[in-house]
């Protein structure tokens, strides 16, 4: 019997529904891990997570099941694996479980089934699997391995029955989506089920993206005194490590992880890069507006994808300003793209045209605005079309809130990477990229949005002089009501006892629930909060309701 346990911990970006790439990953990983007792792979590693309604065709469980089955023989004779699949006891059973399979020497050594599942936020997993509630530690290698999937590690008594039965060392794969102070979540209940038991908690989680979710990987063993060693965040790769008899943990020095502004940016660049190359695209066109939206945007698709990949078009009109035109210049030339100028003004006056007899004795408001937004809506997809490039949409958290956006116009497109990030966010991002960069990031060092382009007003620029601050609060206002109201779900009564006017939260909870109907026709973006869009605020589009 061994007294360590040599152990790799693979950290690997799926794709749901793609079994054999998924499978060639895992064999990769494997291969790269060397000479080692356990390769542990994220939670569902075989179908991707989360696999959702494919879940309930039963041809996709039996073959998630026959690739299991296969690659254990594939890697007969390496070191045991530990990979999750969905897994059916019985055939006749309705719902599969949501599972870890131990492979080792060609064959399923043992299964541990997911206790609790999560069904909050972006998780709806009792809708697919069946829960079970006999956790039992599987003996592998001469150690007996206490396998908790993901959201088991958050209940102590998960830990408790493991370690009861003799567990040696606590596993817990993930497949747990990034968001805004969960790094730090995962380490404080790491550490707590460590310190419970007496046993080291290895923690492994995918990175990537998959539809809106994206997932930072940040794999770990912790003990008692804390995180031991660590892997790096957004990035594939394998962390090896000693375990000894007793809970000694031996491995490298925990990867230093980036914080705050840094974080965030890593993580929508990386939603960005997932789903377009995942949907099958190399390239992607967007508006270069001069503001900073479009900038920041024009920055994250060439850190994700490389400049050569992305295209960007100006769309002026007659309201457009000659310091936008030359900010959106200064930045696609610093960014090293493409960019195109298309006028968009002989459009305007081809519609204006077309609809005077309609319109005739009403006055210009807010249609002929949202009319040039379409047009360039318009042009943006005609180009995403013709050149087979994904358009990507540029609106920001803070303006889908309130519905200050245009359907068919400016929510255009096929992903919108700014879709969960407040304005005020924006602004501290553009910073950051200017200072900073993530090492794996494809585009250039230093200052990529020009500072004009951060200090200047906010402006839509569809009609003279316009300003955002003309139709909405100042960013740093709307931004602590809307996270109050969306983030929290506060009432404009609670919002006042915090100092804030009951008048104007009135105004913005009324503008974000009339914009409900707007969100639901807007393309996905990557989730970065505790309530993105969608995935975790599930508001009626027809709501009467207001407190």
């Amino acid at each position: 019997m061994a007294d360590v346990l040599r152990v790799a911990l693979a950290q690997l970006n799926q794709r749901v529904g793609d079994l054999e790439g998924n499978c060639a990953r895992i064999r990769d990983a494997v291969r790269d891990a060397g000479d080692v007792d356990l390769v542990v792979t994220p939670e569902l590693s075989i179908s991707g997570y989360p696999p959702e309604d494919l879940i309930h065709r039963r041809s996709y469980v039996t073959a998630c099941m026959a690739a299991v089955r296969q690659l254990a023989e594939d890697t007969k004779g390496g070191p045991a694996i530990i990979v999750g699949t969905p897994w059916r006891d019985d055939p006749e059973a309705d719902y599969p479980y949501n599972a870890c399979v131990v492979l080792d020497g060609g064959e399923v050594a043992g299964v541990a089934r997911k206790v609790h599942l999560p069904n909050y936020g972006p998780f709806d997993e009792p809708r697919t699997f069946a829960a079970h509630d006999a956790p039992e530690p599987i003996t592998c290698r001469g150690w007996k391995l206490g396998l908790q999937i993901c959201e088991d590690m958050w209940f102590p008594h998960v830990s408790r029955m493991l370690k009861d039965k003799g567990a040696e060392v606590l596993i817990a794969p993930h497949g747990s989506p990034f968001r805004k102070g969960v790094k730090q979540e995962r380490l404080a209940c790491a550490r707590g089920r460590a310190e419970e038991t007496g046993l080291p908690m290895i923690f492994v989680n995918q990175v990537g993206g998959q539809d809106e979710l994206v997932f930072d990987g940040g794999a770990f063993i912790a003990d008692a005194g804390g995180i031991v060693t660590s892997s790096g965040l957004f990035e594939e790769g394998i962390l090896r490590a000693l375990i000894a008899r007793g809970g000694k943990v031996i491995g490298p020095e925990p990867a230093e992880w980036v914080a705050d502004e840094g974080l965030l940016y890593e993580a929508v660049v990386t939603g960005t890069r997932d789903y377009v190359r995942k949907s099958g695209f190399r390239d992607v066109v967007l508006g270069l507006s001069g503001g900073i939206d479009s900038a920041l945007v024009a920055a994250i698709a060439v850190d994700a994808l490389g400049p050569e990949h992305v295209h960007c078009v100006r769309l002026p009109s007659r309201y457009t300003s000659g310091p936008s035109m030359a900010d959106a210049e200064a930045c696609a030339k610093a960014l090293g793209v493409r960019m195109d100028t298309i006028a968009i003004e002989p459009g305007v006056e081809a519609m204006t045209g077309m609809l005077s007899e309609v319109f005739e004795g009403s006055t210009p408001d807010l249609t002929e605005e949202n009319l040039q937004s379409r047009l360039r809506g318009t042009v943006l997809m005609a180009i995403s079309n013709k050149l087979g490039s994904m358009m990507l949409t540029t609106g920001n958290k803070s303006e889908m809130a309130v519905g200050y956006a245009t359907l068919y116009g400016d929510m255009n497109g096929g992903f919108n990477p700014l879709k969960d990030v407040y304005k005020t966010e924006v602004f501290r991002l553009a910073r950051w990229r200017n200072g900073a960069k993530p090492s794996w990031a494809l585009g250039p060092d230093g200052e990529v949005i020009p500072e004009a382009i951060i200090t200047k007003p906010p402006s839509a620029e569809l009609r003279e002089d316009q300003k955002d601050e003309d139709s909405l609060p100042p960013y740093d206002t709307l931004d602590a009501v809307l996270q109050g109201l969306i983030e929290r779900d506060l009432g404009p009564e609670e919002l006042a006892e915090e100092g804030h006017d009951i008048d104007l939260v009135r105004r913005i909870e009324g503008l974000l629930f009339r914009a409900e109907f707007k969100r639901n026709q807007s393309p996905p973006g990557a989730k970065v909060t505790t309530r993105s869009f969608g995935r975790d605020r599930r508001y009626p589009i027809i709501n009467g309701w207001r407190g």
